[in-house]
């Protein structure tokens, strides 16, 4: 790495993510934003997620108890696009009268026509996605999502199915998110472990921690797939707490079930929602940060390879009318340093994973 950095001084606001300057070439781990939510169906806001998060992270301390120096391998947030936010404000129009009628459109010819409308951004946003990280893994690097809603990382998901062959989803959701086209959105954030399965067979298990909130048709959906799921549901995993069982000893059984190869997809409300209270579909219960990190760290441990991540549903405060208030300057930015500082840390883990950073000597499970 040509640059360095002083871990020690405040970050440069005219820098890039955690204040670091490397660019897409000097690293080995890029962010993509992508700030989507047309098919939101309750809270809003997660449009707003990268650009809180990435003016968020210029508070980050770099220093890291499990690996060495990961900043130096080089961390890049490629520029938000802002096409796709505007396809996002009208996609979004498009989509609120069809969640209005809870996705009922007998006799609403329109309202057909704007389902169509909506799915087909949402095919453009998929087809965008895969084409960035398909970019992002060609050269090498581990690619990093920062959404958005949850349906965003489809297309990283095919992409991964692409360049890397099997691999596994270790899921981090208060949601199952297996319905089937929820309200019609064929690629609703409700469904979108659902779409994985069905549609890309590269993708060989699936593991879901901290579920707390599903229908009958999800549950029914993932014992359908036999060993292809996995799910830790929050209710079992807090029994086991309350009788005793150390939470090291959960977090090996849920790293056991998983295969070589694993995508992280870490939907923020799968946390406690004392850590990002305004994500759009806060349900009580769910992992502590702690918790989930040693999860991901165990996972880092075992000698499986992470391949790739994706961050999403971290919403910033909205004011009356929808929008962060004062644009990211003033408002409260809890939710978005949540976001920020479990972002840093699973890059980290993933450099440590694939051998490209070291670990410190003093890091234990």
């Amino acid at each position: 790495m040509s640059k360095k950095v002083d871990p020690n001084a405040a970050a440069d606001p005219n820098s890039g993510i955690f204040g670091l300057p490397y660019s897409f070439e000097e690293s080995k781990l890029v962010y993509i934003p992508v700030p989507w939510e047309a098919t939101t169906s309750y809270g809003g806001g997660t449009v707003y997620g990268p650009e809180a998060i990435l003016a968020a992270s210029l508070q980050m301390d770099l220093f890291d108890l499990d690996v060495v120096k990961p900043y130096e391998q080089g961390l890049h947030a490629i520029d938000i696009d802002q096409t796709l936010a505007s396809l996002n404000t009208e996609a979004k129009k498009l989509a609120e009268p069809i969640k209005e009628v809870q996705g009922n459109l007998d006799g609403h010819q329109q309202l057909r026509k704007n389902l169509d409308q909506v799915n087909r951004a949402s095919e453009q946003i998929n087809q965008w996605v895969k084409t960035q990280t398909l970019k992002v893994l060609g050269a090498g690097k581990i690619p990093g999502l920062i959404g958005g809603d949850h349906s965003v990382p489809f297309g990283a998901f095919q992409a991964a199915a692409e360049t890397q062959g099997n691999y596994g989803i270790l899921h981090f959701d208060a949601h199952s998110d297996t319905r089937d086209a929820y309200m019609g959105f064929t690629h609703s954030h409700a469904s979108i472990m659902n779409n994985a399965t069905s549609r890309i067979p590269q993708i060989k298990k699936i593991v879901q921690v901290g579920i707390r909130d599903f229908c009958e048709d999800e549950v029914e959906f993932t014992k359908a797939q036999g060993n292809r799921f996995e799910v830790f549901y929050d209710l079992q995993v807090q029994t086991q707490k309350q009788k005793g069982v150390p939470f090291l000893e959960i977090a090996e059984k849920i790293i056991k079930n998983l295969p070589d190869k694993v995508w992280i997809s870490f939907d923020i409300d799968g946390l406690d929602p004392r850590y990002c209270p305004h994500t759009g579909t806060p349900v009580p219960g769910g992992l502590d940060f702690n918790e989930a990190v040693t999860i991901i760290r165990l996972l880092a441990k075992s000698r499986r390879k992470i391949i790739g991540f994706d961050v999403v549903e971290v919403a910033p405060p909205l004011d009356v009318d929808g929008n962060p208030a004062e644009r990211i300057q003033a408002y409260d930015e809890w939710d978005a340093n949540v976001g920020m500082r479990l972002i840093y840390k699973i890059s980290a883990l993933a450099l440590a994973s694939q051998g490209h950073a070291k670990w410190n000597a003093s890091s234990e499970l």
